[in-house]
């Protein structure tokens, strides 16, 4: 750990001394086809990596800084389809708009929500229900890693 300029440094996250709470509020799941425990659970990995890789506290009101966020698009499609061809691969997509607020300084925190999307590839051949947690974990690792990274670091 480096202290470097009055902010908490480790691996790249810039945090001001003044903060040392967050909140995570309940994510919606806006997109009809999502499974409807996935923003109740990306919120349960968001507070997870929050705790586990920074030195803030989790509350549950008056934060210093909050997470809001929504499921907006959870959807299958087919990759690079080309007329009379079969498909051979499929993408599971998943966007999210994602809010980010610092109550002790508003400039600190994002002027709007943001949006965030990642997906995975699975092969045509295979039912997405056989698939779907693995491609859900996956694609949620890199959604939590844009996330902390936009909130955390300085980029």
């Amino acid at each position: 750990m480096l202290i470097t300029n009055g902010c908490y440094s480790f691996k790249g996250i810039s945090i001001p001394p003044e903060v040392n709470t967050f909140y995570v509020r309940n994510f919606e799941t806006l997109a009809t086809n999502a499974p409807p425990t996935l923003g109740l659970d990306f919120g349960e990995r968001l507070k997870d990596k929050v705790r586990s890789e920074t030195r803030l506290k989790l509350l549950t009101d008056n934060a210093d800084v909050e997470f809001t966020g929504k499921i907006t698009d959870f959807r299958v499609v087919p990759v690079a389809p080309k007329p009379g061809e079969q498909v051979s691969l499929n993408r599971l997509e998943i966007k999210m708009r994602i809010g980010f607020i610092n109550n002790n300084d508003e400039k600190k925190g994002w002027s709007a929500e943001k949006d965030f999307s990642h997906f995975a590839e699975f092969s045509n051949s295979t039912d997405l229900l056989a698939v779907q947690d693995q491609l859900v974990r996956q694609i949620g690792d890199q959604l939590l890693e844009d996330i902390f990274n936009a909130a955390f670091n300085d980029w």
